[in-house]
């Protein structure tokens, strides 16, 4: 069932992904090499409680961290670690997720560590923000999830990088996951039709290989097939009268 939301609820749904969009710029801050990627879990954990917001993830599903930490042939769900140190020339996805007055905010963004990064992962990065942005451009009364994920499959695959099958974005608000789920790819047109209220986590998966995708022992971890690298954006976006109204900027 799809849970469309009062202007109350998105003016609820607002604060909580300002403090996911506070709590990321904090921690985008802290990556360089020799930084771990528990460094910056323990950093978000308290950015999240000064803020006076709960961490979405910590005991969901048993997930034991605040934040995922996802490197380089990683895609998301990575457990942040004291071993897990990065690198000059790495690539971190940092996805944070809050819970406020019982309203959910969801957000990630993939950043380079260092300054000397690979012209295809600069490309990597670009084309994966570049799409959740055309994403959005989607999110418009009348048009379908369909819309949402062909935007994002068009300019993914125009630019030579593939799109994960696995793992998609979904509906959010008084849970973390609600309905509908919101694929990376799919025909215009086809699909859940965008109601005034409804809001989605859009969250495009960009590998420079293939488009597949496995899950490591830890339970947790996706990381690509062919050990390529994979960059991940995710915004919490609301459906108006309006237009798309992004609750994580």
């Amino acid at each position: 069932m799809i849970n469309c939301k009062s202007q109350a609820e998105l003016d609820k749904m607002k604060r909580s992904g300002q403090i996911v969009r506070q709590v990321l710029d904090a921690v985008k801050k802290l990556v360089a090499p020799g930084v771990s990627t528990m460094d910056l879990e323990l950093a978000a954990e308290e950015k999240i409680k000064e803020l006076g917001a709960k961490p979405a993830f910590k005991g969901y599903h048993e997930y034991p961290c605040v934040l995922c930490t996802s490197v380089n042939n990683e895609i998301i769900h990575g457990i942040p670690s004291e071993k897990r140190v990065l690198k000059e020339g790495d690539i971190v996805s940092i996805d944070c997720g809050v819970v406020l007055d019982g309203y959910y905010g969801d957000s990630a963004i993939t950043v380079p560590v260092g300054k000397s990064l690979a012209p295809e992962l600069k490309k990597l990065l670009d084309v994966t923000e570049t799409s959740l942005k055309k994403a959005i451009a989607e999110v418009r009364l009348g048009k379908t999830v369909g819309d949402v994920g062909a935007a994002v499959q068009e300019y993914v695959e125009a630019n030579g990088f593939s799109v994960v099958r696995e793992f998609v974005g979904h509906g959010i608000g008084t849970r973390l996951h609600e309905d509908p789920q919101v694929p990376n790819f799919g025909t215009r047109g086809h699909g859940t039709r965008l109601r005034e209220g409804m809001v989605i986590a859009i969250e495009p998966m960009v590998n420079i290989g293939k488009p597949g995708a496995r899950v490591l022992d830890d339970k947790w971890t996706a990381v690509t097939e062919d050990g390529s690298y994979s960059a991940h954006f995710e915004h919490t976006v609301a459906v108006t009268r309006n237009g798309p109204l992004v609750l994580t900027e």
